[in-house]
């Protein structure tokens, strides 16, 4: 077992859950506008989401790397080129952060996770995420590759549950934050190209 590539895959978590993007702007306005419980909630929601779709890619692609070494090759190059598709949409990008709650509607706990969840689990990109970020991962000659995979699901819902979590605790210190000063979504802006262009050079440098 390399635990190094699992050091990797979870300092490239962290720097991806801290990156502003839909999933954590969400848990972020549902912190300020409800409150922390509310902000757990849609935490909660999405990383259920994650589960299934790390399910998903546990068995759909699993046997297929098993089988097929020059498939494994393609979905490296397919993982690397997304990732840098990404990195140029992050470029192309407005760098300033909305944070207006303005009309959101007060919605239960329950709400908040079932829509969490949805959101999660009817987005297709993120299906195409995890088959371009975890195959490049797999971390061991000797555990099954469906096994490898629902470590790293888990190890993803960990991560980004925890930074999520510092998220919608430190909800009021952040939208402050972000507010006061420009060049926080600047700053960000260029962490996300960073970590994206990052992991595609790692991804197509792995080995299986």
């Amino acid at each position: 077992m390399n635990y190094d590539i699992l050091l990797t895959f979870s300092l490239a978590t962290a720097a991806l859950a801290l990156s502003p993007g839909p999933d954590n702007i969400f848990v972020l306005i549902q912190s300020i506008a409800h409150g922390k419980r509310y902000g757990f909630a849609t935490i909660a929601g999405l990383m259920t989401g994650c589960l299934v779709h790390a399910t998903l890619l546990a068995f759909g692609v699993s046997a297929v790397i098993k089988e097929n070494d020059s498939f494994f090759f393609i979905i490296k190059l397919f993982g690397a080129i997304y990732l840098l598709y990404l990195a140029v949409q992050v470029f192309r990008s407005d760098a300033t952060i909305s944070l207006s709650n303005d009309g959101t509607p007060k919605k239960s706990i329950g709400q908040l996770f079932r829509q969490g969840f949805m959101m999660n689990v009817l987005n297709p990109k993120v299906t195409i995420f995890f088959l371009a970020f975890f195959p490049g991962f797999l971390f061991s000659e000797t555990m099954s590759t469906v096994l490898q995979f629902y470590v790293l699901g888990l190890l993803f819902i960990v991560v980004s549950s925890l930074i999520f979590g510092a998220i919608a605790i430190l909800s009021g210190v952040i939208s402050d934050r972000i507010l006061k000063n420009e060049n926080v979504g600047i700053i960000l802006k260029w962490l996300q190209i960073i970590v994206f262009v990052g992991i595609a050079v790692f991804l197509f440098l792995s080995d299986k």
